[in-house]
């Protein structure tokens, strides 16, 4: 039995009809039950709460775990409890790259390594998904704005991601290893907004913010030395931050996605 936490969120609920689908028995952890296949157990809980977890674990042979909470090492202490020999962390590329300001994922990745059981870390780099955020004003006025118009990132698909952990946590030949997961290439803010009207056939507009509206805006949703982190590398990436990996190559045997792909997959966002 495969543990997926956040198991109805943008990789979890992926991941969860993966492995379903591949005919493993699955509990999905989530703190809200969502939609979710038929045949796999729900259990209403919290990665902030590792002692109501543990009902969720007992009999898991698998965890794909989230950076969530405050406490890595008692979640795994009851994941081993459990019986959990094998896990997946879903951390951040920033754990590497940056790691005093992506701390949180960070001391999971370290919790993960010291739990002694078999683990796997999964670091992408931004979603393409984040381009959902777009939806809204490109629905209303086919207009997408963000900061750092001309600076490339590699962005990952979630499908990817999804596919990655689902192989990860179900095959062998993947305990101790960190991969790096990025898209097929870099794509800058103004690409992508096109990219999303070659999907919907039609022009959507760039609208360049200053670093300073984009801070005021992500301030509304995240802690401000996340906010920074997050625009150190959105407007001066390291090498390594612009670097497009090959593991999810390594790991599926196929090219990584484009953002375009995402895009057209996911068209009916923008409409």
């Amino acid at each position: 039995m495969i543990v997926v936490t956040g198991a109805t969120g943008n990789v979890g609920g992926q991941l969860v009809r993966l492995l379903t689908d591949a005919g493993e028995q699955v509990t999905a952890v989530s703190r809200n039950a969502g939609p979710l296949p038929e045949g796999v157990r729900h259990h209403r809980g919290d990665l902030g709460d590792p002692a109501g977890l543990k009902a969720a674990l007992a009999g898991a042979d698998a965890l794909f775990l989230l950076v969530a909470g405050q406490e890595p090492g008692a979640v795994l202490d009851a994941a081993a409890a459990g019986g959990v020999r094998r896990v997946v962390l879903l951390s951040s590329q920033g754990a590497g790259t940056r790691p005093h300001a992506y701390a949180h994922p960070a001391a999971f990745e370290e919790a993960v390594r010291a739990s002694g059981l078999e683990w796997t870390i999964l670091r992408p780099g931004g979603f393409a998904s984040n381009a959902l955020a777009w939806a809204g004003p490109i629905r209303a006025h086919r207009t997408a704005a963000a900061p750092f118009a001309d600076v490339a990132l590699p962005v990952v698909d979630p499908a990817d991601l999804a596919e990655v952990a689902a192989v990860t946590l179900r095959e062998d030949g993947h305990a101790g290893h960190t991969y790096e997961l990025t898209g097929l290439a870099a794509i800058s803010p103004r690409e992508r907004a096109a990219a999303i009207g070659a999907a919907l056939g039609t022009e959507v507009r760039f609208a360049e913010q200053t670093r300073e509206e984009a801070r005021q805006q992500m301030l509304a949703f995240m802690p401000e030395p996340v906010v920074e982190a997050t625009l150190a590398i959105l407007g001066a990436p390291t090498e390594a931050e612009r670097r497009v990996s090959p593991d999810v190559e390594r790991v599926l045997g196929r090219p990584a996605g484009t953002f375009a792909g995402w895009a057209a997959r996911n068209a009916a966002a923008f409409r």
